[in-house]
């Protein structure tokens, strides 16, 4: 279980502070799908980085499955289960996919196991495990990858900042194909930072992030609703105010 108390993340800003988190309060029961959506800017990407330990809370405490992970370094809270997949994950010239999957997880590989990885994200390990993690690689094929190095590290938490981003359309599908196939094993717990729809739809639960709080929370038949009507009303406001201007 993962659980969140008073969570806080302030920056500096003309001689005071500027809150990013301001009071996250948070509990999410283990091999949960839940998809972290919200405005840009309203502290989604430091909630998953102060989970992860890639930035430092002002305040408050971090629990993965009864382990404080608060003050832990991103290396001991890997060991503890908790890995993070970037936006833009970085391509590595010289380094192979087989490379990648053995520093994830700590050892060599056998074939066996590490055609497994591959086919868990829907890639085939022939094709796949003496390639370079490098610029001839798709933005989808790195990111089934980096799923893949996350999954050889037996990770019982996965964070992924807006996985979607920068992927064509065919890699987004069966991208999707895959977040769904993790779902459904149910055994591991899953946090996704996204925007869409689709990676909205599939989630046990949606969590709105909004000025460093938690503003919604909820199934998608309740919360999706709410940000359509949100989004509608915004639009609207922003089409009478250009008018006014042009009068």
């Amino acid at each position: 279980m993962l659980n969140i108390q008073n969570l806080q993340y302030a920056v500096p800003q003309d001689g005071g502070t500027m809150g990013i988190l301001r009071g996250i309060d948070l509990t999410i029961p283990e091999h949960r799908f839940v998809v972290i959506t919200g405005p840009n800017g309203g502290g989604k990407t430091t909630l998953a980085k102060c989970i992860m330990g890639l930035a430092v809370p002002t305040a408050g405490m971090i629990t993965w499955n009864g382990i404080d992970l608060t003050h832990l370094s991103v290396t001991e809270r890997s060991k503890a289960g908790v890995r993070y997949g970037f936006q833009q994950p970085p391509r590595f010239k010289g380094i192979t996919v087989r490379d990648l999957l053995t520093v994830a997880a700590g050892r060599k590989l056998s074939h066996s196991e590490e055609c497994g990885m591959l086919t868990k994200v829907g890639l085939c390990a022939k094709d796949y495990l003496d390639r370079e993690v490098d610029t001839s690689l798709s933005g989808g094929e790195v990111k089934r990858i980096e799923i893949a190095t996350v999954l050889a590290g037996n990770a019982s938490l996965m964070i992924f900042d807006e996985p979607e981003a920068g992927i064509d359309l065919w890699s987004f599908a069966r991208l999707t194909e895959t977040f769904g196939d993790l779902r459904d094993a149910r055994n591991t717990t899953i946090l996704i930072i996204s925007h869409q729809e689709r990676i909205l739809s599939m989630a046990d639960e949606i969590l709105l992030v909004s000025d460093g709080v938690i503003a919604g929370r909820g199934t998608p038949d309740e919360i999706l609703p709410q940000i359509t009507g949100e989004t509608i009303c915004f639009c609207k406001a922003m089409e009478k105010s250009e008018r006014r201007s042009h009068a």
